[in-house]
């Protein structure tokens, strides 16, 4: 059984270990780079990297790292990027994961061939064919423009290609976009610019990293027994006591309930519009030249802009009539992992949980070792389920591009934890 992964990201790598724990050794990570990391090997330049300089993570220690390798007990509650990195690296040392990628070699085109196999066209010019395929390349490396990108002609950049302040000092700046990425070069960029003014098209449930002097994940997780709607006014109680309201903060109040929307976890963007260095300002109607229209019929001119607009799920080794889910508004995975018209097909790590991916992509993978060494059976029905999940995960949240793959934790991994056990049939 010859198994390819493309990827050597979080999601590859725990992909590699567990796989290998279910006793498969035909195994071939392919990694277009020259190390493993993913978006957490930072360079200066723009690159296939989505972290910033002053890149720390937004859940905690305690609930990111894989269940068989903590992080090192000196690691804050929120590691840096660099903490990061050195923790992949240390996790691929230690089991040996190295041995099975080939690094410098990207997949150009993935071909699927006959007896539900897969040739893979390298971009050394060589082909490989295997008997399975776990893409596991990620989901944040090519960007979502907005519309009126070319209508502005100051500087441009996407939250993507942000990477440090420098080179933004005096300057006029606005950041588009209000998620985890935009409340990050906000507060950033402000450090040094004349003024940032921060545009918000829709409400945004914006949460301090810490309640009650736990990291919020954590505080979050002693609750996630109790039924949602008593999560939900939990929550949002504890951040009425933490934050006040966010009309306090010139930002819109959200009139829906915390985990119909995927979350921002920032504290000190609060602290940065009470400060008067980060401005909220509203949705945009146009751009012309240098000067933003707001929906509030206000105007402004800016040097900088920078739109955290999120980014498009992409596969380049595809062809586009073979999958495509760039505008798609739910995907169609069993567990978002199995595609029904393909069933040597898995996705390791095509999910944007409520918490860390990390530890559900270990799950995730778990779960693909035991089938293929048939430990475990997917339900006579799964192919009919995917469709089913696609559509009513997508009922779980507000219609937003970003949360055509969001999942509630606790609930998902509960789901993959039934699975692994032979709970659904």
């Amino acid at each position: 059984m010859r198994i390819a992964i493309i990827g050597s990201g979080c999601s590859g790598l725990t992909a590699i270990k567990n796989l290998l724990d279910a006793g498969l050794k035909e195994i071939i990570c392919f990694e277009k780079s020259d190390q493993i990391g993913g978006n957490w090997v930072y360079t200066a330049a723009p690159s296939h990297s989505s972290v910033s300089e002053a890149t720390h993570i937004i859940s905690s220690k305690a609930l990111s790292q894989f269940s068989d390798f903590p992080m090192p007990d000196d690691y804050p509650d929120y590691p840096s990027h660099q903490q990061i990195l050195a923790y992949f690296q240390a996790y691929t040392r230690h089991f040996h994961l190295d041995h099975y990628i080939r690094f410098n070699t990207a997949v150009l085109r993935a071909e699927k061939i006959e007896k539900e196999r897969w040739c893979l066209h390298l971009d050394d010019g060589t082909q490989a064919e295997f008997d399975y395929l776990l893409v596991a390349n990620g989901h944040h490396s090519v960007p979502r423009h907005p519309d009126w990108k070319e209508c502005f002609t100051g500087k441009y950049l996407h939250a993507h290609e942000y990477k440090t302040n420098q080179g933004l000092e005096g300057k006029r700046i606005l950041v588009v976009g209000a998620g985890n990425s935009g409340c990050d070069c906000a507060v950033e960029a402000s450090r040094v610019a004349a003024r940032v003014d921060i545009s918000l098209r829709s409400p945004q449930y914006i949460i301090p990293k810490f309640i009650m002097g736990r990291p919020t994940d954590t505080f979050a997780a002693t609750f996630h027994w109790l039924p949602q709607s008593v999560q939900d006014g939990l929550q949002r109680i504890s951040l009425r006591l933490q934050i006040g309201r966010y009309h306090d903060y010139a930002l819109p109040e959200p009139d829906f309930s915390p985990t119909r929307a995927h979350p921002t976890i920032n504290s000190a963007l609060f602290d940065k519009i009470r400060h008067g260095k980060v401005h909220p300002r509203p949705g945009i109607q146009k751009v012309s030249g240098q000067t933003v229209y707001f929906a509030d019929n206000a105007t402004a001119q800016y040097d900088v802009l920078i739109a955290a607009t999120g980014y498009k799920i992409s596969f380049p080794f595809f062809d586009r009539d073979f999958l495509d889910w760039e505008e798609a508004a739910h995907i169609p995975l069993f567990l978002r992992i199995f595609h029904p018209d393909h069933p040597s097909l898995f996705f390791v790590g095509l999910i944007q949980p409520q918490g860390c991916i990390w530890p559900l992509a270990e799950i995730q993978a778990r779960l693909i070792g035991q089938l293929l060494t048939n430990k475990i059976q997917l339900p006579l029905n799964w192919r009919k389920l995917a469709l089913s999940e696609g559509r009513n995960r997508a009922q779980q949240f507000i219609a937003r591009p970003r949360h055509s793959i969001e999942v509630h934790y606790y609930p998902y991994l509960k789901q993959l934890q039934r699975m692994i056990q032979g709970q659904i049939k």
